[in-house]
């Protein structure tokens, strides 16, 4: 009775508030009506080509297409949205990345495609007009990214659980304006719920003090295949697209109309080569995101800075730790920050943080943002559930590159509204903005180009594109997959949200099993639907590296490292196939992606989790426990273990383990990395994992596993067994 109350309550203070801007809203209409035009306009626009041209195809295309109207740097969402823009405007089109296509911030995100929450929040509370625009524009951007996108985004509910009776009228009344101002964008319409049935769709939820909640719509995405999806549709549209191509510095020539120097193209090394070669072009964009700065400096040194970047911490936890289909938002944590905690790729995401931080190419997440981000989860999640550091599968740091403010004094006041400047030379530079909103700074780049260099060129033509993968995929396309070529059910529904309609294409070449079923479809590890063929096809994607199929064109590396560190001398050797490596190549290949998954991903402060639990916790009891099952492997009483000892336990009731992957159960808890495990390490282990720093040690259950299966079988004594003689 009381929360019905509330809620009528809610409903007449927020009545006031949502009037007071409903004026606003209207504008949505009209800018609807300039989408459907667009849309229009964007069916008219067709791929110039109906196959990808390959990496060395697009090089030699570089070098040899003459004079650019368009030359874009950074291969991020903001650069191959430029690309696309200018591509399907008719421009002739080149995009150079030194590293991987969405190598940087791109892939580092949260994973939501939505219009900012609490950006509409500021803006309300302290009148600011800029504020409301960038969230509007957002709102009408996140329905344009679904529908492009369809397989590879989808709208999310997301739940605010509510604490205190006083916040639910505030925060039902900003999530209804955040649908108010969405207009007739909205995804779907936000709505209340009582305590008892929050808890039956958030069953994690803490239930203390639980008022109730409110559950609004967002989108999400799969933020790397998505910046892959905009930079293989430019390439479609006929733009020179190439990754793993540097900017060493910009060309210049004097204008004859004023005399002055003007930008006209770069010189590139293909970082894959060596080779070093100049590119020409009428306009160079700048769209590097946190290095935005560095290539204004090759124009002015002493050009000032426009860019303060900000690190943004995400960890990834086991999918039980969330619903599959709901996520939950903390909107005020103990310093102020907001936290999300989603369900992505049936793994729990949780993020992120917001801290200054000095521009990188190896951003490394630190034990004391992970920390930080579980403190805030168990706020949220009920007693019963243990919130354990050991269940940390994944960690990864991605630089905002938020554009500055002077009179700011910290990054979470900033605006991630979107500047477009030009220098005196003529280099156009797009630097902040959100990932939601990047085919609107590609829109406002271009047109800014095409005005600054004089370039024959229409208006902006990609609202209501297509991008790769997305013109005949339907939510039931993956039961072709498993019914025309024999795939599991998970592995289809898998290929068919990554590659849209071009899953075909990966199930053609997908290897025979030699089971009954699947038929075809090998996996890279067991526990994750990703296949031998995606690698082969990642190629064709221009995938170079190790690196870029574990990250980018898989998401192993985000979703568990250990997965994908077991992934990796297979992948690499079907990689070596592909291009041709040599044996030192390929080991090259694999140590780089073993030092990326160390530092870059999390596995570094995952080991260390062990390594910095020197002091053995345990109670007598437990370490008595403990030794004797030591002790049933280290039989000759050494004092460690090695893969043999581990191998004669398991010959002896009858289990068989590769020793290449007994090596690797071994070396997790090896800390000497001397090919033993002493009695002191697996002490260690034990109380890391009791105290949760650890979980999910396959030493651990192994010997758990064996020491029990020996047990069973020990003799039963004549006086227990019923008879004898």
């Amino acid at each position: 009775m009381a929360f019905q109350k509330a809620v009528k309550g809610t409903a007449l203070i927020g009545g006031g508030a949502i009037a007071t801007v409903f004026g606003l809203s209207q504008f949505s209409q009209y800018r609807n009506k300039h989408g459907a035009l667009a849309q229009v306009q964007a069916a008219e626009v067709v791929p110039v080509k109906n196959h990808l041209p390959t990496r060395e195809q697009q090089i030699v295309a570089l070098q040899s297409s003459g004079e650019f109207d368009v030359l874009v740097i950074g291969g991020g969402a903001t650069g191959c949205g430029c690309a696309l823009d200018a591509a399907t405007r008719g421009l002739k089109t080149a995009l150079l990345e030194r590293d991987d296509f969405s190598s940087g911030t791109s892939s580092r995100s949260t994973k939501l495609i939505h219009g900012g929450v609490r950006y509409l929040q500021k803006a309300i509370m302290k009148l600011d007009l800029e504020q409301y625009r960038m969230v509007k524009e957002a709102l009408e951007e996140r329905a344009h990214l679904l529908q492009s996108a369809p397989h590879l985004s989808a709208p999310l509910p997301i739940m605010l659980p509510i604490y205190k009776w006083w916040q639910l009228p505030y925060y039902w009344i900003g999530i209804k304006l955040y649908d108010l101002v969405a207009g007739s964008q909205c995804l779907k319409s936000s709505y209340v719920l009582t305590k008892s049935r929050a808890l039956e769709l958030f069953p994690m939820l803490r239930k203390d003090k639980l008022v109730g909640a409110i559950v609004y719509y967002d989108g999400q995405h799969n933020d790397a295949r998505m910046n892959l999806a905009i930079a293989l549709t430019a390439a479609r549209y006929g733009a020179a697209t190439a990754n793993y191509t540097e900017v060493r510095h910009l060309l210049k020539s004097t204008d004859p109309a004023s005399g002055k120097l003007r930008v006209c193209g770069v010189r590139c090394r293909d970082v894959l080569t060596g080779k070093e070669f100049d590119v020409k072009a009428k306009c160079v964009i700048n769209a590097t995101g946190p290095f935005t700065d560095s290539v204004r400096k090759m124009d002015d040194e002493e050009v000032p800075n426009i860019c303060q970047p900000s690190a943004g911490v995400h960890i990834v936890m086991p999918g039980y730790y969330s619903p599959d289909n709901m996520g939950l938002l903390d909107p005020a944590t103990s310093d102020g920050r907001v936290i999300f905690f989603l369900p992505w790729e049936k793994m729990t995401i949780a993020g992120t943080t917001d801290s200054p931080t000095d521009v990188t190419s190896h951003p490394i997440p630190t034990e004391e943002d992970i920390n930080f981000i579980l403190s805030e989860v168990r706020n949220y999640l009920g007693a019963d559930v243990e919130v354990r550091r050991g269940d940390v599968l994944a960690a990864w740091s991605g630089i905002r590159p938020l554009v500055t403010d002077p009179n700011s004094k910290d990054t979470q006041s900033i605006s991630r509204s979107h500047i477009v400047t030009i220098s005196d030379s003529g280099l156009v530079t797009i630097a902040g903005g959100k990932w939601t909103t990047y085919r609107a700074m590609a829109r406002d780049t271009i047109d800014a180009a095409v005005q600054e260099h004089n370039l024959k060129a229409g208006s902006s033509k990609t609202m209501g594109l297509q991008l790769e993968g997305a013109h005949d995929w339907s939510p039931t396309l993956y039961i072709r997959l498993v019914q025309d070529y024999g795939l599991e059910s998970e592995v289809a529904q898998h290929l068919a949200s990554t590659y849209g309609d071009k899953a075909f294409e990966v199930a053609k070449i997908a290897q025979v099993t030699g089971k009954r079923w699947p038929i075809v479809g090998k996996r890279l590890v067991s526990e994750f639907p990703y296949i031998e063929a995606e690698v082969i096809y990642g190629v064709k994607e221009y995938a170079r590296t190790a690196v870029d199929m574990i990250s980018r064109r898989t998401r192993l590396a985000f979703l568990n490292v250990q997965a994908a560190d077991e992934a990796l001398p297979r992948i690499v050797d079907i990689m070596a196939k592909e291009l041709s490596w040599s044996e030192q190549k390929k080991k090259e290949e694999l140590e780089t992606a073993k030092k990326f998954l160390y530092y870059e991903m999390g596995y570094k402060v995952k080991t260390d989790q062990l390594t910095d639990s020197s002091e053995i916790s345990l109670v007598p009891s437990d370490i008595e426990r403990y030794k004797k099952r030591f002790h049933m492997f280290d039989k000759d009483k050494k004092g460690f273990i090695t893969i043999l000892d581990v191998q004669r336990v398991l010959e002896s009731i009858s289990v068989q383990i590769a020793e290449n992957t007994l090596h690797d159960i071994l070396n997790e808890v090896d800390l000497n990395k001397n090919g033993q495990v002493e009695l002191n390490e697996f002490l260690q282990l034990m109380s890391a994992i009791q105290k949760g720093h650890v979980s999910g040690s396959r030493l651990a259950v192994l010997m758990k596993s064996a020491e029990e299966n020996l047990r069973r079988r020990a003799a039963i004594p004549v006086d227990r067994s019923g008879g004898g003689v």
